[in-house]
């Protein structure tokens, strides 16, 4: 079923679709590509972990995704939990067996519909959430912006591992030791970008079909090229610290010597299910969320399939165990990406895991000249596209229902990381839902002796007390009329309750009638007057 469901909609390709599939595949791969390697050394892993995860989640699970514009790979909300477990089991070989395990728990759960759970996340946690991984991606770019590349790429955490400073203070470090060459680097290749995307917006041929991402690239590196001879201040070297940095492969260095391989015979321990149980909940939980921003972002406006995606996402974590990768997740940074340099279809998304492994097989030695300020230019452009303030201005008028939940959200991704953000953004999201729902339904207007009582909405059970309380204040002499009309649904101890007021209401000398009251819509409405 899967299967055939993804052949389906590849049948269904156009090929109007191919040079902005095209275009998304090579800014998503010169993204993807350091967040792979600096999520893998935030996480204490093998770099080809990182590389393998992306490769794997951009072709394996962008073939069996159940969104058309999804990108998957490497998540950096694992990186503290991957850590932690490769110390708790002791090698990298043995976590590979708990992302294996956990790859099979996400295809169980994808079988038994817990996709649909993905229909239960507040609108404005997943607007928080886009908003938040807006906001941190440009403030975790704009060191490497600069030319302060101590931290890891990928590290989106407010506390950084790699050199103990916190986002701000890595601004302020940043600030007082501005490299001019990755200035210019990174303010040529934004203004690239900007003037680019505007001029393709206009309909212009040419700037529709060569990816800007690209020219960025050219450019950036040819500029670092000319600081070597003409201005040697401002050259970055083509050192470890401040360019993309990818494993070259050599006659020497084949794949079985770089790659690294489950070791299972820790399937008698029992804490690797534990540990792997932890990374199927929290990689489908950030996996559900993504996809639902992601149908959010889809220009298209399409619906993805949350059970499906389960599914592949439980196949390419099974993969990339066994091939030595980290754990895969639907990923908001490359997905982001993707939708704003033109994604139209999971082509996409297949063809930047293409150029993954075509660049760890054929062109490491030349992505290494990359400088990371590019790549930090990339990435703020898109996290301003994600993080706009008329998101902020639009979401405070819709009410404090809406704006507390979303600015939660939004500052505990910022102040702590995506996990617990995302956590504290629910919590306070599902209890504005509760309050909000457990408002009257009905209301209530009288006029002298006459009383109509009109549902508003569904009537549950938690509006017993307050229904019970209205009956007890109606008076011998009172015309009473419920009206139902706009309930499709009435809980059956509140239906009961309405009725047997009937008998109370006789004897009290009330006139009392229910108009459609009934606990199934479906049926004949059902009237009741004493």
């Amino acid at each position: 079923m899967l299967f055939s469901t993804t052949l389906h909609t590849l049948r269904q390709y156009r090929t109007a679709y191919l040079p902005n599939d095209l275009t998304a595949a090579l800014s998503v791969f010169l993204a993807g590509l350091p967040l792979c390697l600096g999520i893998a050394l935030a996480s204490g892993a093998p770099l080809f972990g990182g590389l393998v995860a992306g490769i794997i989640g951009g072709i394996i699970v962008g073939f069996l995704s159940g969104s058309e514009i999804s990108v998957s790979g490497p998540a950096a909300g694992l990186a503290v939990i991957v850590a932690e477990s490769i110390s708790s089991l002791g090698s990298y070989e043995v976590f590979l067996v708990a992302v294996i395990l956990a790859g099979i728990m996400q295809v169980v759960m994808g079988f038994l519909k817990a996709g649909r759970l993905s229909s239960f996340f507040p609108d404005s946690v997943i607007k928080g959430m886009l908003v938040g991984i807006g906001l941190v991606i440009v403030l975790k770019q704009i060191p490497h912006a600069l030319g302060r590349d101590s931290d890891y790429e990928g590290e989106f955490e407010f506390s950084q591992l790699a050199d103990h400073e916190n986002t701000f203070t890595e601004i302020y470090q940043a600030l007082l030791t501005a490299s001019p060459g990755a200035m210019i680097i990174s303010l040529v290749s934004i203004g690239i970008l900007v003037v680019w995307d505007r001029l393709a917006g206009q309909g212009r041929k040419l700037f529709r079909l060569l990816p800007a991402a690209v020219l960025m690239v050219l450019i950036g590196v040819s500029l670092n090229q000319f600081f070597r001879y003409y201005l040697p201040d401002f050259y970055l070297g083509d050192s470890n610290e401040h360019m993309v940095r990818l494993p070259v492969l050599s006659a020497q260095k084949g794949w079985s010597s770089i790659l690294d391989f489950p070791d299972f015979s820790i399937l008698t321990d029992l804490r690797v299910y534990g540990i792997a149980a932890t990374i199927a909940l929290v990689a489908s939980l950030e996996t559900l969320i993504n996809l639902e921003a992601s149908d959010r972002l889809d220009p298209l406006n399409r619906v993805s399939s949350p059970s499906q995606e389960l599914v592949a996402q439980g196949i390419g974590n099974i993969l990339s165990g066994l091939a030595g990768g980290l754990p895969v997740t639907s990923v908001v940074v490359r997905t982001s990406t993707n939708v704003f340099s033109g994604s139209r279809s999971r082509l996409s998304t297949i063809l930047q895991g293409g150029l993954l492994l075509l660049a760890v097989l054929l062109a490491g030695s030349v992505l290494n000249h990359i400088p990371l300020a590019c790549i930090a230019a990339l990435l703020i452009v898109v996290g301003y596209k994600l993080a706009g303030p008329a998101v902020f201005s639009a979401t405070f008028r819709e009410g404090t229902s809406q704006f507390v939940p979303f600015i939660v959200t939004v500052l505990g991704i910022i102040f702590i990381d995506l996990l617990f953000g995302l956590l504290i953004g629910l919590a306070v999201g599902y209890l504005f839902v509760l309050y909000t729902n457990s408002q009257s339904p009905f209301r209530v207007i009288r006029d002298g002796h006459n009383v109509l009582v009109k549902f508003q909405k569904d009537v549950y059970f938690l509006s017993k007390p307050a229904l019970k309380e209205l009956l007890r204040s109606l008076k011998p002499g009172d015309s009473v009329l419920i009206d139902g009309r706009h309930a499709a649904f009435i809980d059956h101890d509140i239906y009961t309750l309405l009725t047997d007021y009937a008998k109370t209401a006789q004897r009290q000398g009330i006139n009392y009638e229910l108009r459609e009251v009934t606990q199934r819509k479906k049926n004949a409405p059902t009237y009741a007057a004493v």
